[in-house]
């Protein structure tokens, strides 16, 4: 939160702002106005994508954190929540981590207020007492199982899913891999008692499985892209059809009550974005290839099998994200069964949250 010294006085900003849409640019003049009132709530007037729609909306912020995983981050490369939240007097600072589990620990302590995970870590974080709340899911696409494998390195003996019992497998143990190899191995009739489970992240597990040094290991995109295209990497079975509620943008519950209006605008312009990608996924790749330094070939297979766009919070996804919550008690990997409405905001502060392009998704 932050305090203004001079009370009672706005400043207007007049800025010619250049708006960037798919297909289009157009130059317009836009109205900001910001003022800070004695009880620590900043407003300010939000021009939204359209210049000639304008709102006041309320926050009690000046700096959102953002958490993303080594995989990369679209939102972060093409600097949309910049172009949105700095002319209210927001600044946006990203901290990058190995991948969920790591993430949603920094959320825990306090280090971040937003981040995006897969259905796994909110899960284990809500059972060592996190304070999160879900804001909003991934919309999954025919192509997003392909994003996820478990793969055994080229010449391998083990030829199928069920060869890999008694085997050593890699993941990283709290991520969405942890639920996916449950999964899989069900369908083979094995038990997770059944593996041998080795936690790793997939940036320190990459280098080994090229070594050879681990027989079965469970990732995803970008790793998973490079090791088949580069080393041979064979694949025993995909995320497709795995019966996955999909991953979620999650945050703070502190930051969710005193910046809904401020949420919705951030949601709002990831699911544009999202869109936009979407549509043009050749030049996605483009974009992010440099960042993560993967050959251009490469870096198009896996923004050709992303998904970019956001789904609203309803009672049907929760009621998938509650299963998958209960095989992990199952299974006794979780201590103690957890309930994931108590990791919901109310549906009023849904509402304020969530923009209708998100509504609409069942």
């Amino acid at each position: 939160m932050f305090s203004n010294t001079i009370k009672k006085k706005s400043r207007k900003i007049s800025r010619i702002a250049l708006f960037v849409m798919p297909g289009c640019l157009a130059l317009s003049t836009t109205l900001i106005s910001c003022t800070s009132t004695s009880d620590n709530t900043n407003t300010a007037t939000d021009t939204k994508a359209d210049p000639a729609a304008t709102k006041t909306i309320t926050f009690k912020t000046k700096l959102l954190r953002m958490g993303y995983q080594s995989s990369g981050d679209l939102v972060r490369v093409t600097g949309v929540l910049e172009k949105r939240l700095e002319p209210l007097g927001v600044k946006v600072e990203w901290a990058q981590f190995a991948q969920g589990p790591q993430l949603m620990e920094a959320m825990n302590v306090g280090k971040i207020d937003v981040g995006s995970v897969g259905e796994t870590p909110p899960i284990f974080a809500q059972a060592a007492g996190a304070r999160i709340v879900y804001l909003a899911g991934r919309r999954i696409t025919a192509t997003s199982g392909k994003r996820s494998a478990i793969a055994v390195p080229k010449g391998s003996s083990i030829k199928t899913l069920a060869d890999i019992k008694g085997q050593k497998v890699v993941f990283q143990k709290g991520s969405a891999s942890h639920y996916f190899i449950i999964k899989a191995l069900e369908e083979v009739g094995l038990k997770y008692s059944d593996i041998k489970v080795l936690s790793m992240p997939n940036i320190e597990a990459r280098g080994a499985f090229i070594q050879g040094t681990i027989p079965v290991w469970v990732t995803g995109d970008p790793h998973l892209a490079l090791v088949e295209k580069l080393h041979g990497a064979r694949v025993l079975r995909d995320a497709t059809n795995i019966g996955t509620p999909g991953g979620y943008y999650v945050g703070t519950r502190e930051f969710a009550s005193d910046n809904p209006e401020l949420l919705r605008i951030i949601l709002e312009e990831i699911d544009k974005n999202g869109q936009w990608a979407e549509a043009n996924r050749k030049e996605v790749a483009k974009l992010i290839a440099p960042v993560l330094k993967i050959d251009l070939p490469i870096q198009e297979i896996i923004s050709g099998r992303a998904n970019y766009r956001l789904k609203g919070i309803t009672p049907e996804l929760m009621k998938a994200q509650q299963s998958v919550a209960d095989l992990f008690y199952q299974e006794k990997i979780l201590p103690k069964k957890i309930d994931v409405k108590e990791a919901l905001l109310t549906p009023k502060e849904y509402a304020a949250i969530t923009p209708p392009t998100l509504i609409s998704e069942k």
